[in-house]
C-alpha cells in the first residue's frame, strides 16, 4: 500500500503489513497482538488476515474518553 494509497473498502481483507501501515504500527506488534488475541484476526493456515471494518470498530472501542 505504501506510496500508492489505494481506497480501502470497509469489508476488505487485510494482511499484517497492511494493518500495521493502516494503524501506523510495526508488523511485529500486529503479529504479537493477533497471537495474543488483543486484535481481531483470523489465522488462515500460517497467515493472519483482518477485516478492515472489524479493525475500525475495534479501534473505536479502544478510544479512551476523559471522564465528564
Amino acid at each position: 500500500m505504501s506510496g500508492n494509497q489505494r481506497h480501502l473498502a470497509p469489508n476488505e481483507i487485510l494482511t499484517i503489513d497492511e494493518v500495521a501501515e493502516y494503524l501506523r504500527l510495526t508488523p511485529q506488534t500486529i503479529y504479537k497482538w493477533a497471537q495474543e488475541k488483543r486484535i481481531p484476526a483470523v489465522k488462515l493456515g500460517k497467515e493472519w488476515r483482518f477485516r478492515r471494518s472489524v479493525i475500525d470498530k475495534w479501534f473505536d472501542d479502544q478510544l479512551q474518553w476523559p471522564a465528564q
